[in-house]
């Protein structure tokens, strides 16, 4: 229990906790932004009345997860001036500009427009209601894109140099446009939208494994469907992308991420370790599942390597990450489930095109619905493992190779830091049941499919006539 007395361990765990946390949130919000225009777009192209009914019902689910984001990120930032003031100070001048873009640019963007696309559908015009829905969309993925600038710049630090100890900007975007810029949007980018249309389809194939509602929600998982079909192998290829620029620019991280102790030299053809047990004070793997000749492939797509890959004994203990295990099995965990639910589209789209998604005959295909609700919370654990791998990996360092995570720390009491981690850990607790209850209850009541038209368009002809929806199969008394 010494880390009870540790305020820097202490204040890490505050840190993880509340980033843990608020990750959950937008994950969706963002992801499920898009897949909002995406309907509404539908919805005004042909006038079916499906799709404006899915607009409003996914939108309760949004509005949910962005109001606990809201409530949970902002304590996360207020951090860097609470418990990483030294931290605050050495790189103020452009990583907080970047979070201040963040707020101002994005969050306001979105929350600017977020009333007219929750309250305006009989106050504005159709098209005017749809832009504010792709406003809405564009500012969460904003917010998306100066986060992701923010880290990305923690990872490999560019335009300027340290004086003194403390960041001087020379080059304001080639600090944002710095190496892991791109490729850690993108990954994050697909990453949100990728768990969102999987928590849609799963949350649409439990009512069709109910029954209630088939045809209606049979409909919400062919457009879930047809976005992954574009998304799941591109998540894949950038992540191979972003792994390759780990391998080139934080070679200590992929050590840990690959459980290498010993330096593998260039030209050789390596295994890949499937499963290990890294043993971080004996400095080598108790036990290790090996495939003979596979991390070149991975790493270069080529069958022998043109650089080496270091161990993680090429520096002093001091220098490297810790917690291998956490970061070689979060990695793991994070890219099998990109497998595992592209898999799952791929099966889904075979059963699509041999005609078994009709409203007749979707009902009938339990095993993948039963994939597409087990798959609902994948999306969360990859994302959660990726963020382990990404900052767990990048220590000892908060800025990689400049700045020491054990020195970015505010000196405070540790009795403080404890007391406000355990307050931190009470009111997220709350709030996720929170969550849990009111999302759980939107989901039971369902959609609400007498839902009139807005009026400027209640009173036009469809462009195609509605799907007549089945009427709910379940029994009396579970509908009551």
């Amino acid at each position: 229990m010494d880390f009870l007395s540790d305020t820097v361990v202490l204040s890490r765990m505050q840190f993880a906790l509340t980033a843990i946390f608020h990750m959950l949130w937008p994950v969706l919000s963002t992801g499920m932004a898009i897949y909002l225009v995406v309907v509404e777009g539908l919805w005004l192209k042909t006038r079916n009345r499906d799709y404006y009914l899915h607009a409003r019902f996914w939108a309760k689910l949004y509005v949910l997860n962005f109001g606990i984001g809201v409530a949970s990120g902002l304590p996360m930032e207020f951090q860097f001036g609470t418990n990483w003031a030294p931290f605050s100070e050495a790189v103020g001048d452009f990583f907080g500009s970047i979070l201040g873009f963040e707020g101002a640019m994005a969050f306001m963007l979105e929350a600017g427009f977020l009333g007219i696309m929750l309250f305006g559908w009989d106050r504005v015009p159709p098209l005017m209601h749809w832009l504010a829905t792709i406003m809405v969309a564009f500012g969460a993925n904003l917010s998306t894109f100066w986060i992701l600038t923010a880290n990305s710049w923690l990872q490999t630090p560019a335009g300027g140099e340290f004086i003194g100890g403390k960041f001087i900007v020379s080059d304001y975007f080639q600090a944002i446009l710095n190496p892991f810029m791109l490729n850690s949007f993108l990954h994050m980018f697909f990453a949100t939208l990728e768990t969102s249309l999987f928590v849609i389809g799963g949350i649409s194939a439990w009512y069709i494994l109910n029954r209630r509602h088939p045809g209606f929600f049979g409909r919400s998982l062919k457009v879930v469907l047809a976005v992954a079909f574009v998304v799941a192998p591109l998540q894949i290829f950038v992540g191979h992308l972003s792994a390759e620029q780990v391998y080139h620019y934080q070679p200590s991280k992929l050590a840990a991420m690959e459980a290498q102790w010993d330096t593998i030299p260039a030209g050789s053809s390596p295994a890949w370790s499937l499963v290990a047990l890294p043993n971080d004070q004996e400095e080598r793997n108790e036990w290790e599942v090996k495939v003979p000749g596979m991390l070149s492939y991975l790493l270069e797509l080529k069958p022998t390597l043109s650089e080496p890959v270091q161990g993680l004994n090429e520096w002093e203990p001091q220098d490297r990450p810790h917690m291998v295990g956490l970061i070689y099995y979060s990695f793991r965990i994070m890219s099998g489930i990109g497998i595992f639910l592209a898999g799952l589209m791929g099966f889904s789209l075979w059963r699509w095109l041999r005609g078994k998604l009709t409203a007749e005959a979707i009902v009938e295909q339990k095993l993948m619905l039963w994939g597409w609700l087990l798959a609902a919370p994948m999306g969360y654990i990859a994302v959660e493992c990726g963020w382990i791998v990404r900052c767990v990996g990048r220590q000892p360092w908060t800025v990689y190779g400049e700045l020491r995570t054990a020195d970015m720390a505010t000196p405070l009491p540790p009795p403080e830091v404890l007391t406000s981690l355990l307050g931190f850990a009470g009111m997220y607790s709350l709030l996720f049941v929170g969550a849990l209850y009111f999302g759980s209850r939107i989901i039971r009541k369902g959609p609400n499919l007498e839902l009139p038209l807005p009026q400027s368009v209640s009173k036009a002809p469809l462009a195609v006539e509605p799907m007549q929806h089945q009427p709910d199969q379940r029994p009396i008394e579970t509908q009551q």
